[in-house]
């Protein structure tokens, strides 16, 4: 009974990747392998660096191309920009990353994670051959050797605390714009403390984050890799290992007359290369974040050897097990059709959107009153807001031929009136967003059948934009 429950107890040796069996954390210092798969990623790394850095800088139109302002609550993208009552702007554009994600996980696998996440990008190609030059290991990676200068250690954390502040003011730079955050750079904090707090803020995490947490991110926190089962399908791309090649291992060069045993020669590169600490030969596994470092140590191998690349490589799980490939299937059929509807959407609501937004909101208490005239009096209160970068000037009138001859009871048109209280307050500037209050008053007889008449009231910036809103005069029986 006692070596039964031993034997329940037993522990792996490696609970995660990252984690040992007794629960102490397992510092993964991958080697480097720099085979055609790496060179393809570090252009793809070294480029989108360049692209996180100059994108706060590029103007278009005048404006940045991407500036994120929270507190004025205006977003500009590529020259344009939006406020958050485009909610049907911001909901198609979020469907259209989703179905992008999800289309391009189908076809290609985790692509995004191997090759496009700032996590892998930075993690990677910035701070491990930072680790690797002050750890003695330049251009080979594994473990930093046992007898480091301590100076060379204090450096390496000085050049990171560096590194994640440039960051963390790039960061910066796409919420309050390159021109305050040079303001700010040249000034005290005393003079900004929030800006100054979330700069800081976001240096610690980035030091947390590439100095401690580092791959446990991939296998803990981002829940991507938990997503994959859904979003796959055997016909995707995946990084995968050929166990009908490969099996069984036995280590040695293998002999070309030799059926007994596989191509893979037990090797271990693959493991010891890998960022994430797995075992590809395991089969698909959630950690795996397709970063290829697997193939290119396993075709080095296969070179070394004398026997053909690709043991481990691109592929799909029905690929691997030498199913036919079929390019046309449920997910890559739906996926695009749905895809090209919500980008259709997005591409139609840009193009109508209005240069202003126009609402009315009626007035508090009585719903009508009577004016000295002896007319009925509603009134109403104008929400404009201008959305163009120059400023407008605004008319509002009723638009007449709403109102049909019945349902005028033998009013005049011209008798209905529209009352501006301050012309003025429809001078509007750039970006700004003003409540004009208004009264709308007709003869009595309007509104005797049943207590309401609907009438369209006409918004117009001067520049052949309007808006036609609806609104109800109400009035005694």
């Amino acid at each position: 009974m006692s070596e039964s429950n031993d034997a329940l107890l037993e522990t792996p040796e490696h609970v995660l990747s990252t984690l040992d069996g007794d629960g102490s954390r397992r510092w993964i210092n991958p080697k480097l392998s720099t085979g055609t798969w790496w060179k393809r990623r570090r252009v793809v790394a070294y480029a989108l660096m360049i692209v996180f850095v100059v994108i706060p800088h590029i103007r278009i139109n005048g404006k940045p191309a991407i500036l994120l302002d929270i507190a004025a609550r205006k977003f500009t993208v590529l020259g344009k920009t939006f406020l958050p009552t485009d909610t049907i702007l911001l909901a198609l554009l979020m469907l259209s990353v989703f179905f992008t994600i999800v289309l391009v996980t189908a076809i290609t696998g985790r692509a995004w994670c191997g090759w496009a996440c700032p996590q892998t990008v930075y993690m990677e190609f910035l701070f491990r051959p930072i680790d690797r030059f002050f750890g003695g290991t330049k251009g080979k990676g594994g473990k930093p050797k046992a007898n480091r200068n301590p100076l060379m250690a204090v450096a390496r954390i000085a050049v990171y605390v560096l590194l994640c502040m440039f960051l963390a003011h790039t960061f910066l730079a796409y919420f309050v714009g390159t021109e305050k955050l040079s303001q700010w750079v040249r000034s005290s904090p005393v003079d900004h403390p929030v800006a100054f707090l979330v700069m800081a803020g976001t240096t610690v995490a980035m030091l947390f984050d590439f100095l401690y947490f580092r791959e446990q991110m991939c296998l803990i926190a981002c829940p991507y890799g938990r997503f994959q089962s859904v979003m796959l399908d055997r016909q995707s791309l995946i990084v995968a290992y050929d166990p009908v090649r490969g099996e069984p291992r036995q280590k040695g060069k293998r002999k070309l007359d030799d059926d007994s045993r596989g191509d893979c020669v037990a090797c271990n590169q693959c493991v010891v290369v890998c960022p994430t600490g797995i075992d590809i030969r395991e089969g698909l596994q959630m950690e795996c974040i397709n970063c290829t470092q697997c193939i290119d140590a396993c075709d080095d191998v296969m070179e070394k050897t004398g026997q053909p690349k690709g043991l481990i490589r691109f592929s799909s799980q029905d690929a691997i097990e030498r199913k036919p490939a079929r390019i046309a299937r449920g997910r890559t059929i739906v996926y695009p059709l749905i895809l090209s509807a919500v980008l259709g959407g997005l591409a139609y609501a840009l193009v109508v959107k209005s240069g202003f937004d126009a609402r009315i909101i009626r007035g508090k208490g009585a719903p009508f009153t009577m004016a000295a005239s002896g007319d009925v009096r509603n009134s109403f209160s104008v929400r404009l807001v201008n959305r163009e970068d120059e400023p407008k000037s605004f008319q509002l009138a009723i638009d007449s031929s709403s109102l049909t001859g019945a349902s005028l009871n033998g009013v005049s048109a011209d008798a209905i009136k529209l009352k501006v209280i301050d012309p003025e307050m429809l001078e509007l500037k750039p970006g700004q967003s003003i409540l004009v209050p208004v009264s709308i008053d007709f003869p009595d007889s309007l509104t005797k059948d049943d207590g309401n008449e609907p009438v369209d009231v006409v918004v117009t910036d001067g520049r052949g934009q309007e808006r036609r809103i609806l609104v109800r005069l109400l009035g005694p029986r």
